[in-house]
């Protein structure tokens, strides 16, 4: 049983795990068990060039920060497991959290975050009652996502990224998926806002 389980290895996927994993140190995040099914194949990063990103060196590829996104989560927070070669085919509520069943496996967790594309091509069984016509995407597009407020679809099921209803910008998706993961840091923190700065 995972306290929290990331599923999508974009932007905002990765995004949420760095945060999550940089409060290992505090009381209200120890011992927690977290997992990140780290599909990307689909990630629209795969064909991104990135010359607008604020700390970003300009010509830098969506493709190597994909990778080297990875390497950074198991670098600095190796207690993150990084589950990869898995795509999820299905997400259903349980009496104590989620059931997460991918190809190869299945998983259960109390907190899920679901941070894949927002293509109609979505085809993760359990979602079905949450997908809407994209709002923030030209309609010829045929963009979805989960009708959440402020990422939250339903208790302890979150969404980020264009997923959850924001314009395609990296910066954008990085940010969503860091703003769930400091939502799910307060939830376990009793309700008190958290978040996590490194400081020189």
């Amino acid at each position: 049983m995972y306290d929290a389980l990331i599923v999508g290895g974009g932007a905002a996927g990765l995004s949420c795990a760095l945060v999550i994993g940089s409060a290992q140190s505090k009381a209200y995040a120890s011992g927690k068990t977290i997992g990140i099914i780290a599909h990307q194949k689909t990630s629209h990063l795969q064909t991104a060039l990135f010359n607008n990103v604020l700390g970003l060196t300009p010509g830098t590829t969506g493709a190597s920060i994909l990778e080297s996104g990875k390497r950074q989560l198991s670098g600095l927070y190796p207690h993150i497991e990084q589950i990869n070669n898995e795509k999820v085919l299905k997400i259903l509520k349980q009496n104590d959290g989620f059931k997460v069943t991918t190809n190869k496996s299945t998983y259960t967790s109390k907190i899920v975050v679901i941070a894949v594309g927002y293509t109609s091509l979505i085809n993760i069984e359990g979602l079905e009652p949450y997908i809407e016509p994209h709002p923030r995407a030209a309609i010829e597009k045929d963009r979805i996502w989960l009708k959440n407020t402020n990422h939250l679809i339903e208790p302890n099921l979150y969404v980020a990224g264009t997923l959850a209803g924001w314009r395609s910008q990296f910066a954008i998706a990085s940010g969503s998926g860091a703003h769930v993961a400091t939502d799910i840091l307060t939830l376990w923190n009793g309700g008190k806002h958290a978040k996590v700065h490194d400081k020189v």
